[in-house]
């Protein structure tokens, strides 16, 4: 199936959107996940399904300032 992720089309099985995070290696407890610009809760990442044609982005929290 086909996804874009992060505005970039990929080509990848996958399920759910705990499956899109395994395989592209990102720890679930670092992300903030949008699936056709909805938020997913992070309860609902194992039973969110993916299909061909979503639309995935991943918002990385970042750390810093003074």
């Amino acid at each position: 199936m086909q996804i874009t992720i992060n505005g970039k089309p990929e080509e990848l099985q996958a399920d759910t959107i705990m499956d899109v995070l395994k395989h592209k290696d990102i720890d679930p407890h670092m992300v903030a996940v949008e699936l056709n610009t909805q938020i997913v809760e992070r309860d609902q990442l194992d039973t969110t399904n993916v299909r061909d044609g979503d639309k995935v982005e991943f918002l990385f929290y970042m750390g810093g300032g003074t």
